[in-house]
C-alpha cells in the first residue's frame, strides 16, 4: 500500500487531491502546511510526497531541501505556472517532477503513477504461498495443494492485484480499470463479476477471496 503525503493549503483543492488519489492501492495524508507536513514525515513513512511551492509558513522549497536531506520520499512540486524559477529551483533541489497549476486530474494521476513505478523496488521473486495456494506470476505456475490450475489472463491479472493487496479491499472501478488494459472504453461491471465467478471455482471453497457488496473484493490475510 502506497502512501502519499500532500501538501497544499487550499482546502478545496487538498480534498480534491486527497480523493483523486486515493484508492484501493494508495492512501493519502493531507497537510495544510509545513508544520504539519513535517508532523506527518516524522511518523509516517511516506511513498511519495506532493508540495505545493508557496504554503501559508513556509515555502515548499525549503521544505524539499529538509526531505532531501533526511533520506525522505520522491518529491513532485505543485508550482503556477508562471513561476519557472520555482521549477528550475525544485529540480535543482532535487524534486523528482513537478506539476504546474492549474491541471488536470488525468495528468495528475499519470506523474503519480509514473514517480511510483521509477522508486517502487521490483518483486523477486513473485511467489505469493498461503494455506496450500501457490502462486508464481513470474514462471505463470499457480497451484493448491499441489494441484496445477490454467488460468487466463484476465483471471491471472485479477488474482495478482487481489495478492498484491492482502488484507485490503480493492474497488471494483480500480480492479476494471487495471485487469482490462487493451484501451476498451467501456467495460461491462458484470465482466468483473464472471471473472472473480470462475477464478473461485477454480481455486475451490477454501479461496478467501472477500466480497463487500458496493465495493470491491478482498483476498484475506488468513484464514
Amino acid at each position: 500500500m502506497n502512501q502519499i503525503l500532500i501538501v497544499e493549503d487550499d482546502a478545496a483543492l487538498g480534498r480534491g487531491l486527497t480523493l483523486a488519489l486515493s484508492d484501493g492501492t494508495r492512501v493519502c495524508t493531507l497537510a495544510r502546511n509545513c508544520a504539519e507536513a513535517r508532523q506527518a514525515l516524522q511518523h509516517t513513512s511516506f511513498s511519495l510526497a506532493l508540495f505545493d511551492v508557496n504554503l501559508p509558513d513556509g515555502s515548499g522549497l525549503t521544505l524539499l531541501e529538509e526531505t532531501r536531506a533526511a533520506g525522505g520520499p520522491p518529491v513532485i512540486l505543485l508550482t503556477a505556472n508562471d513561476l519557472e524559477t520555482d521549477i528550475v529551483t525544485g529540480l535543482t533541489l532535487g524534486a523528482d517532477d513537478y506539476i504546474t497549476k492549474p491541471f488536470s486530474l488525468a495528468v495528475l494521476r499519470a506523474r503519480v503513477e509514473a514517480a511510483l513505478r521509477r522508486t517502487t523496488p521490483a518483486k523477486s521473486p513473485a511467489v505469493f504461498r498461503q494455506n496450500g495456494f501457490v502462486f508464481d506470476f513470474d514462471a505463470l505456475c499457480f497451484s493448491v495443494n499441489g494441484r496445477a490450475l490454467q488460468l487466463s489472463q484476465t483471471e491471472q491479472r485479477l488474482l495478482r492485484l487481489l495478492v498484491d493487496n492482502c488484507g485490503h479491499t480493492v474497488p471494483r472501478d480500480t480492479l476494471i480499470d487495471r485487469i482490462w488494459t487493451d484501451g476498451a472504453e467501456y467495460v461491462d461491471e458484470n465482466a468483473l463479476s464472471v471473472t472473480v465467478g470462475r477464478l473461485r471455482r477454480k481455486l475451490g471453497t477454501d479461496a478467501p477471496i472477500q466480497t463487500v457488496y458496493g465495493v470491491g473484493y478482498g483476498w484475506a490475510v488468513d484464514r
